[in-house]
């Protein structure tokens, strides 16, 4: 069926206006449609899905498009269904400190609404001006403060999924205490939207700190061994930071100006905690460290420069520049040599590489610059190293010629097959968001 025959039949189902033909040409990202969708109520999606799969249709589901270069081989779809106007707050208690929102509603669009009420969402992703909270929820995209926080397997009590039959289904609740049955919610949460396209997503929110401030403890290269002794002290002691994270030289001279191993410490709470443990922070740090202290609008300032840096699906690279970013997970305190390994690569792979890990959580994320060549001989020499620590390493963006000959998501899972089992129950004609996911799910 040629492309302007699924646009006509989709006219009966959503406005014109809200569907619109694309072009066939080479995307760098892929994860596009033929034909785009824009939704702008749940029955229209429900509409668009029970088309889709009625009729063998494949579909490719986004938000505002941040991640379009996280997994998949596919350039362009059958269809792409964009849920970026589908919008708006559903239901806030404010007294309950829970929220229910539309998964198209853009994260920081969210923060300003509940700020007004003196509460937020506790995520921290990147890109918060442009990322949907749908599409963080289905990437489970988190940043630093994930230490503090949590992620979004701690923050999401409810949802409304919408199976790719149409079915319309609700998993957990819209109370904090909710504890009937299996916790369904954290089947899609991480699934890049292979099971379901998920409508509403409800939180459970927490207050506004009334202090906040980081400190920003810097090293010199020589004394790297230092970093991981204090962080040892650190970590024994009563100290509460919602962030612990660990900076290679080349992202803290892009942030601070400084071009030294530095540690970001992040606190917040209330005034007289936050001042006690700047205080105890002080008298932590190793002779011959550099101690600065941001406090207020200094450090949330700082905070958005860092969750803007990274490159996303929404940009273009330079001419002749491959970027790329890794998601690793290791043992807490492995992240060091995560770090310095990167930091060593940058000359011997002529790359630039902005890298950064959490001493507390052990994930870190790694921003690689250069050329093509260059790049993917970089990734594979931290995937070996990341290998030999036992850990894991997740290619989270990535033009789409490269992704189609590495494996983005690493070897598949001793319990895949029960991925696998999953979706074909639920997906039996696989047209959600298909080879996005592990495996090639």
């Amino acid at each position: 069926m040629i492309v302007s025959e699924v646009f006509k039949e989709l006219k009966a189902l959503v406005p014109e206006q809200q569907i619109e033909e694309k072009r066939e040409e080479q995307s760098l990202f892929g994860n596009e449609g033929r034909v785009a969708v824009y939704p702008k109520t749940e029955q229209e999606i429900v509409s668009v899905l029970t088309y889709a799969n009625a009729n063998n249709k494949s579909v490719t589901v986004a938000g505002k498009g941040t991640k379009k270069a996280f997994g998949g081989v596919v350039a362009q779809s059958d269809l792409l269904l964009s849920l970026e106007n589908y919008t708006g707050i559903i239901e806030h208690t404010v007294g309950n400190m829970t929220l229910t929102v539309r998964a198209g509603t853009r994260f920081q669009d969210i923060q300003d609404y509940l700020a007004t009420h003196q509460q937020m969402i506790p995520l921290d992703p990147f890109w918060p001006d442009s990322a949907t909270i749908g599409g963080i929820v289905a990437a489970n995209d988190s940043g630093p403060k994930r230490l503090g926080y949590g992620s979004a397997r701690d923050a999401v009590i409810g949802m409304k999924l919408i199976y790719p039959d149409g079915k319309v289904i609700r998993a957990g609740g819209k109370v904090v205490k909710n504890v009937a049955g299996y916790d369904m919610n954290k089947l899609f949460i991480g699934s890049m939207g292979t099971l379901a396209v998920i409508s509403e997503i409800t939180f459970k929110l927490s207050p506004i700190p009334k202090e906040q401030s980081l400190v920003l403890l810097s090293f010199a290269q020589e004394q790297v061994e230092e970093v991981h002794s204090f962080a040892v002290r650190f970590l024994d002691s009563a100290l509460e930071p919602v962030a612990l994270e660990l900076f290679n030289p080349t992202l803290a001279k892009a942030l601070t100006g400084n071009e030294r191993y530095t540690l970001a410490i992040g606190y917040e709470d209330v005034k007289s905690s936050v001042r006690y443990q700047e205080e105890f922070t002080k008298q932590l740090k190793p002779a011959g460290a550099e101690l600065r202290v941001l406090a207020g609008e200094e450090a949330r300032n700082f905070w958005k420069r860092f969750y803007e840096l990274p490159p996303n699906g929404l940009g273009q690279p330079e001419e002749h520049e491959t970027e790329a970013i890794l998601k690793i997970g290791v043992k807490n305190l492995d992240v060091l040599q995560v770090i310095r390994s990167c930091h060593m690569l940058e000359e011997s792979h002529h790359i630039e590489i902005a890298a950064h890990g959490g001493l507390g959580h052990g994930l870190s994320q790694v921003v690689l610059k250069g050329t093509a060549k260059n790049v993917i001989t970089a990734i594979d020499a931290v995937q070996q190293a990341v290998t030999a620590l036992s850990g894991y390493v997740i290619v989270k963006h990535l033009p789409l010629s490269i992704r189609k000959n590495i494996s983005v998501w690493g070897e598949e899972p001793s319990y895949f097959f029960l991925l696998e089992g999953i979706k074909a129950k639920i997906d039996p004609n696989k047209i959600l968001n298909h080879k996005r996911f592990v495996g090639g799910m």
